[in-house]
């Protein structure tokens, strides 16, 4: 393997000169002793340390991505995205999960404002909490106001750049879509009723079931994960068509009816919200709401890296995919 060493003889240079070239040091080198070094390295076939490049530009180059649950295939695709579309710009990224704790989210957020990262990407619903939200915007502030970069996906609460799903929007369109099937017993499996996305899934479901002058839905709360879906699906009655506010919580639904014998779509039918990609081989396949997941973190991305005045939201419409776990009753 070589070395920086052998990089610093082939040029006859010494080693922190070396170092100040190829590991990214503000310090400036003259132009002749810089030729012989980046020569000396591709002759030899140096590769830079990304890391220490990192350090010696003071963090400059370093992305820090807060996620709710890293496990959950929907923050699993944002993250992606945006990893991508760093490795395209050359950035090194940092990730870490709060595990749904606001709290852990503005500690990471101080953290790596202390630690002088060029942009922080925030993944995630806000909670039904003023006072929370208040206290991360005014460290997101502070962030900003040192010079950092900040954008997020989720609800515009912030005061930052922000890629917001239209939740309401998309369940509506669902609602109607299912009810156009001939549906008219709903249950939703609604997720914390504190989590804004799920709040606003449900409602906009609901909403749209009440304009069609349907009845209401049994609506189950309960934990926004796979178990919560298990668990809230056995409580759902006599409906004929049950909505999960998102697709892992679904998915928890169609193990249990399995597991108990209740046939989709025969029996029940389900849907989701999101379009996981990790998701789309389960069987019977499952109708949804189509989000651009790996896209909109790329786009959070672009939007910390390049929007230098005023603050940029993004709504992204989501698409109802009709598939195989939902029964037409016409």
């Amino acid at each position: 393997m070589v070395t920086l060493e052998d990089v610093a003889k082939q040029a006859g240079v010494s080693l922190a000169t070396a170092s100040r070239v190829l590991n990214g040091s503000t310090r400036q080198v003259g132009a002749t002793l810089r030729a012989r070094v980046e020569r000396a390295a591709d002759e030899l076939g140096y590769r830079a340390n990304i890391a220490a490049q990192t350090l010696a530009r003071g963090a400059s180059n370093v992305i820090g991505i807060v996620v709710h649950d890293l496990t959950d295939p929907y923050f699993a695709a944002l993250a992606d995205g945006a990893m991508r579309a760093a490795a395209g710009e050359g950035l090194l990224v940092m990730v870490g999960t709060t595990h749904r704790d606001p709290e852990q989210e503005i500690a990471y957020v101080s953290t790596l404002h202390a630690q002088r990262v060029r942009a922080v990407l925030l993944a995630g619903s806000r909670m039904a909490d003023p006072e929370v939200t208040g206290r991360l915007a005014a460290e997101l502030a502070a962030y900003r106001a040192s010079g950092g970069r900040v954008a997020c996906v989720g609800q515009d609460l912030l005061g930052v750049n922000t890629v917001a799903p239209a939740n309401r929007e998309g369940s509506a369109a669902l609602a109607r879509a299912l009810a156009g099937l001939g549906h008219t017993r709903f249950a939703v499996l609604a997720g914390p009723p504190h989590l804004m996305t799920a709040a606003d899934r449900c409602a906009g479901f609901t909403s749209a079931l009440r304009e069609l002058g349907l009845p209401e839905p049994l609506v189950l709360h309960g934990p926004f994960d796979r178990d919560g879906g298990y668990a809230a699906a056995r409580r759902t009655g006599d409906a004929t068509c049950v909505f999960a506010v998102n697709d892992v919580m679904a998915v928890g639904a169609l193990a249990a009816y399995r597991e108990h014998g209740i046939r989709v779509p025969q029996d029940v039918s389900v849907a989701g919200f999101d379009d996981i990609a990790t998701l789309r081989d389960q069987v019977p396949a499952l109708t949804t709401v189509r989000l651009p997941l790996k896209d909109m973190g790329a786009r959070a991305l672009e939007l910390a890296l390049t929007t230098d005045e005023g603050v940029v939201v993004e709504r992204v419409a989501g698409e109802v995919v009709l598939r195989e776990s939902v029964r037409d009753l016409r």
